[in-house]
C-alpha cells in the first residue's frame, strides 16, 4: 500500500558526488530538499580510483568551490595526497589533484549533508516518477512512499540496471555489490525517455602487505602547494607514496590468449565504454606497438591495507587478472582483495536536455551525473551543483544559470554534451576549452565568485574577503604598469644575478616581470613600495603580467563569440519554415531548440551558411515585431 510522505521543493534520486551536490544546493538555497540513497553506507563513494582533481578536473573543483559547492572543501579534509600536475607547461593546463582516504571522503560528505539545514536524506529506491501534463509531480519508494515534489533531479551515477561482468560471470548490480536501480529505468521509458547503455570498469584492489614496492618508482606529493578551496589555507600534512610500475610482454600475452573470455570482446556487453580510459584489454588491443603500460599503485586510505592499481581496469575472468597482474614488477605475489570488473548501464541521450539540465518536454525533471552520459566524479559533481541551483531558480521565478564556454569548463563541459551529445562516456579534457588561457584553475574565484554570491551560495562574509582580494590584484597591477626602475648599479647587477640582460634606460616594473628569469617574488630585491600581498593574489598578478599579449588575444576571441551567444533564439521557432536552411540543419535545430545563434553554430549538421540564413531570419523577425512604448 501506499502513502503520503509530504511535499518537498526539491527531490535528488541519487547521493553521488552529482547528488550531494545538488541537494546541498537546493538546500542553501532555502528550498525543502530530500535526497535519496539505494544505500547510505555509498553517500559519496569512489568507486573507482579515490581521488579528486587531475589535468581539467582540478578546474571543475576550483569553478564548483567558486560557486559555493562542497567538493574542494572535502577533498580538504580527507586528502593523503596533494601533486600539482603539468607545471612544466604553461599556466592554463597546472591542475590540482588530491589523493582521498576513501572512506573518511565519504563520511565527511555524509556528515555535512546530515548537518545541512532544509535536508534530509533517506535510504530508499525511487521506482516511480508520476507526471501529469507535462509536469513532474511526484516520486514513489519501493516501500509506497510517495512524495509529492516540486523538481526532481535524478543523479543515478552507473545504477540504472547496474550489470556487472567479470569474464563469464555476470549479475545484475551497482558498483561495490549495491543493489541495481533497475525499475526506475522502466519507469523512465514509460515516461517517453529514451535510454542507451554505456559502460565503465574499474580496477582490482589489492593488499598492501602482498606488494614489493622495490620494484616500483616511488611517486612523491608536493609539500607547500595550494588547497583546492579558495577559502582555505595552503597546509602541509603527512603525505603518503604512491608507486608506478608498468605492464610487459608477458602480461600482453596473457591478456591476448584471453581476449576470447573477455565479455566485451564476446559481444556480451552492449555498452559504449569511455575510450580516454580504456581497459587494460582495450589498450593491449588499440596500442598493440607498445611494449608495456603504466600502471600505478596508490592507497584507498590511511586505515586500510587495500592499495589501487590505476590503468588495469578489466572485465577479464578473475583467475586471468591474477595471473596477468602477477607479471608486472613488485605485484609477482599479488592478493587481490577485490577483483577488476567492467559494469553496463542506462542513461540519457544529453541533446535531450535544455543548458539549465532540465529535460526538454518534461518541466520539472532536471538530470546530473552520469546519466547524462558522462564520465568522473568531478564531471558530475559540478553537473549536480548546476542542476540543485537551476532546480531552485526555477522555483523561486528568477533567471536560470546558464554558463557558457568563455566562463568556465562547467560551461564547455554542459555546451558540449547538450549541443553535440556524446557517443561515448564524456570525459573532461583541457583541450575542450578554446579560451583555456582564460579559464585557468588560479582564477576561478576571479571568474565564477561574484555569480555565486549572486544565487545566494557564497556568503558575505567570503564575498567581501574575494572583493579584497580582487582589488588587491587589480591596484598592484596598475602600480607594477606605472613604476619604473632606473638602471642603477644595484638593479643591474640583480638583472645579471637573475640570468637577464642589464638596464640601459628607465623600464617598468611590469616590463621585468614579463621576463622569464624574473618572477614577482624576486623582484622584491629592486622593488622597495611593493604592498603585503597573499601568495594566491602574487601567484595571479604574475600570471595576468606575463601572459598578457596572450590573454588580450583571446579576449579578443571572446568579444566574437559573445555577440552570437547574446543573439537568442526563441523556443517556439518552427526551423521548418524557414527557407536555406538544409534538411539535416532544420532537422537537428528543431530537435535541439538552441539558446542562441551561438549554440546553434556548435551542432553538428549545422553550417556556417545556415547559421548566417538564421541571423538573417532573427534581424527580420526583431525589425517586424512591434516596438514597446
Amino acid at each position: 500500500m501506499s502513502y503520503n510522505a509530504g511535499e518537498y521543493d526539491v527531490a535528488v534520486v541519487g547521493a553521488g558526488h552529482a547528488g550531494c551536490e545538488a541537494g546541498l544546493a537546493a538546500a542553501r538555497l532555502g528550498m525543502k530538499t530530500v535526497l535519496f540513497s539505494i544505500s547510505l553506507e555509498n553517500v559519496a563513494n569512489m568507486p573507482c580510483n579515490p581521488h579528486i582533481g587531475g589535468s581539467s578536473k582540478g578546474h571543475l573543483v576550483r569553478e564548483i568551490d567558486a560557486l559555493g559547492g562542497e567538493m574542494a572543501k572535502n577533498i580538504d579534509k580527507t586528502m593523503i595526497q596533494l601533486k600539482m600536475l603539468n607545471t612544466s607547461k604553461g599556466p592554463a593546463v597546472h591542475s590540482l589533484r588530491a589523493q582521498a582516504d576513501r572512506k573518511k571522503y565519504q563520511a565527511e560528505m555524509k556528515h555535512t549533508l546530515e548537518k545541512q539545514e532544509n535536508l534530509e536524506i533517506k535510504q530508499g529506491e525511487i521506482v516511480d516518477i508520476q507526471v501529469e501534463n507535462g509536469k513532474v509531480k511526484a516520486i514513489e519508494t519501493n516501500v509506497g512512499a510517495i512524495y509529492r515534489v516540486k523538481t526532481l533531479i535524478l543523479a543515478t551515477g552507473t545504477y540504472l540496471k547496474g550489470k556487472i561482468y567479470i569474464g563469464e560471470f555476470s549479475e545484475e548490480s551497482g558498483p561495490d555489490g549495491v543493489a541495481a536501480a533497475n525499475r526506475l529505468s522502466d519507469c523512465l521509458t514509460k515516461i517517453g525517455i529514451p535510454l542507451v547503455r554505456f559502460k565503465t570498469g574499474t580496477p582490482a584492489r589489492i593488499n598492501r602487505r602482498s606488494i614489493d614496492f622495490s620494484k616500483m618508482e616511488v611517486q612523491k606529493g608536493d609539500q607547500g602547494i595550494e588547497a583546492f578551496s579558495f577559502e582555505n589555507e595552503k597546509k602541509d600534512f603527512p603525505q603518503v607514496d604512491c608507486y608506478l610500475t608498468y605492464t610487459n610482454e608477458k602480461t600482453h600475452e596473457i591478456i591476448r590468449q584471453n581476449l576470447h573470455r573477455s565479455p566485451l570482446y564476446a559481444g556480451k556487453i552492449e555498452g559504449t565504454g569511455p575510450r580516454y580510459c580504456p581497459s587494460i584489454e582495450d589498450k593491449v588491443v588499440r596500442f598493440a606497438d607498445k611494449p608495456r603500460h603504466q600502471a600505478f599503485v596508490e592507497p584507498v586510505g590511511l586505515d586500510t591495507e587495500e592499495m589501487y592499481i590505476q590503468g588495469m581496469s578489466s572485465s577479464l575472468p578473475e583467475e586471468v587478472q591474477i595471473a596477468l597482474y602477477r607479471t608486472i614488477p613488485g605485484l609477482e605475489k599479488a592478493e587481490f582483495t577485490r577483483p577488476a570488473y567492467a559494469i553496463e548501464y542506462d542513461c540519457i541521450n544529453p541533446s535531450n536536455l535544455k543548458l539549465t539540465l532540465e529535460y526538454r518536454g518534461i518541466e520539472g525533471l532536471f538530470m546530473a551525473g552520469q546519466i547524462n552520459g558522462t564520465s568522473g566524479y568531478e564531471e558530475a559533481a559540478c553537473q549536480g551543483l548546476l542542476a540543485g541551483i537551476n532546480a531552485s531558480l526555477k522555483i523561486q521565478g528568477k533567471k536560470p544559470l546558464i554558463l557558457d564556454r568563455t566562463q568556465g569548463y562547467i560551461g564547455v563541459l554542459i555546451d558540449d554534451i547538450v549541443t553535440k551529445g556524446t557517443n561515448e562516456p564524456y570525459r573532461m579534457m583541457t583541450s575542450r576549452a578554446e579560451y583555456r588561457l582564460l579559464l585557468r584553475q588560479d582564477n576561478a574565484d576571479l571568474r565564477l565568485t561574484e555569480i555565486g554570491h549572486e544565487i545566494g551560495l557564497i556568503s558575505e562574509k567570503r564575498y567581501q574577503k574575494f572583493c579584497q582580494k580582487r582589488e588587491n590584484i587589480k591596484r598592484e597591477i596598475k602600480r607594477l604598469k606605472e613604476t619604473i626602475v632606473k638602471p642603477t648599479e644595484k638593479v643591474n647587477q640583480f638583472l645579471i644575478n637573475q640570468g637577464t640582460t642589464a638596464l640601459s634606460t628607465g623600464t617598468k616594473l611590469a616590463e621585468l616581470l614579463k621576463r622569464t628569469e624574473i618572477t614577482y617574488s624576486s623582484l622584491a630585491e629592486i622593488d622597495e613600495t611593493r604592498p603585503i600581498l597573499s601568495e594566491q593574489e602574487q601567484n595571479e598578478i604574475e600570471i595576468q603580467i606575463k601572459y598578457e599579449g596572450y590573454i588580450k588575444m583571446q579576449e579578443a576571441q571572446v568579444e566574437k563569440f559573445e555577440k552570437l551567444e547574446t543573439k537568442l533564439l526563441p523556443e517556439d521557432i518552427d526551423y521548418e519554415t524557414i527557407k536555406g536552411i538544409s534538411l539535416e540543419a532544420r532537422q537537428k535545430l528543431n530537435q535541439l531548440k538552441p539558446h542562441s545563434i551561438g549554440q546553434a553554430s556548435r551542432i553538428s549538421g549545422v553550417s556556417p551558411a545556415d547559421v548566417s540564413v538564421l541571423l538573417i531570419n532573427l534581424q527580420m523577425k526583431q525589425k517586424n515585431s512591434p516596438k514597446e512604448e
